[in-house]
């Protein structure tokens, strides 16, 4: 499909412009900074992308106005009592130092246990932690596609878990292989499930159109809502968007 990006000054606001082959233009504004990104056919110019930037100017600021309104973690030093997140619930960490190998566990549904060598630094603590976040997500994944293959009529070729800046999740129709962010561990299960059914639904439609969401609003109507409590929680200090 042929695509042309650029980015335009608008009202003094900087906006990316992607061109598509696709017949309906598409605004959105995408935490955490607010940024601001429009689909447009080929054929549309930047004239007419100005003029409905500027029509949707103050829906634009509400938005970009609660995302700068939304909670954000500082940098993590990874030391005891900081607040760490798993699947959407906060945990206070302790870290404990041993000879062994470094471990992550769950204690009184409070406490986060970090056992890690006498000698580790901030970013081997954080090794750890991430590591550990892939392993309960590889172990949830598999689950929910399954659950959803057989009600949306797609099957999933391969699935993969990465951190990603820009993205919660991709979809490679073509392999039909879907990524989610590794971020999503941190995030209650239902946002999770929104993700991988909004991956998976682009196996059926490849863009964001009335069809994607009728799709959307048929199989999992509360959609909207899981959305809105994902963009809701608690950005990391390196924060993601969707």
């Amino acid at each position: 499909m042929s695509t042309r990006t650029r980015q335009l000054s608008i009202s003094g606001m900087a906006v990316d412009v992607v061109r598509k082959d696709i017949k309906n233009l598409h605004l959105a504004v995408y935490p955490p900074a607010g940024r601001v990104r429009v689909a447009v056919p080929l054929t549309v110019n930047d004239d007419a992308v100005r003029l409905a930037v500027i029509g949707k100017l103050s829906w634009i600021k509400r938005q970009q106005a609660k995302f700068d309104q939304q909670p954000r973690q500082s940098q993590r030093e990874m030391v005891s009592g900081e607040s760490h997140y798993y699947l959407g619930k906060r945990y206070r960490l302790r870290v404990i130092k041993h000879d062994g190998a470094g471990k992550v566990a769950i204690r009184n549904n409070s406490i986060m246990e970090l056992h890690v060598r006498p000698d580790t630094n901030a970013e081997q603590r954080e090794r750890v932690l991430q590591g550990w976040y892939r392993d309960r997500l590889k172990a949830l994944i598999p689950s929910l596609i399954e659950k959803w293959q057989p009600v949306l009529g797609v099957d999933v070729a391969d699935w993969g878990i990465k951190r990603m800046k820009t993205k919660w999740g991709t979809c490679n129709i073509t392999a039909r292989r879907i990524w989610l962010n590794l971020e999503l561990a941190k995030k209650p299960v239902k946002c999770l499930e929104y993700i991988v059914v909004h991956e998976m639904v682009h196996l059926l439609e490849r863009h964001h159109n009335d069809r994607f969401v009728g799709i959307m609003d048929e199989h999992l109507p509360a959609w909207r809502s899981r959305r809105q409590e994902l963009n809701a929680a608690p950005l990391a200090h390196d924060s993601w968007s969707y």
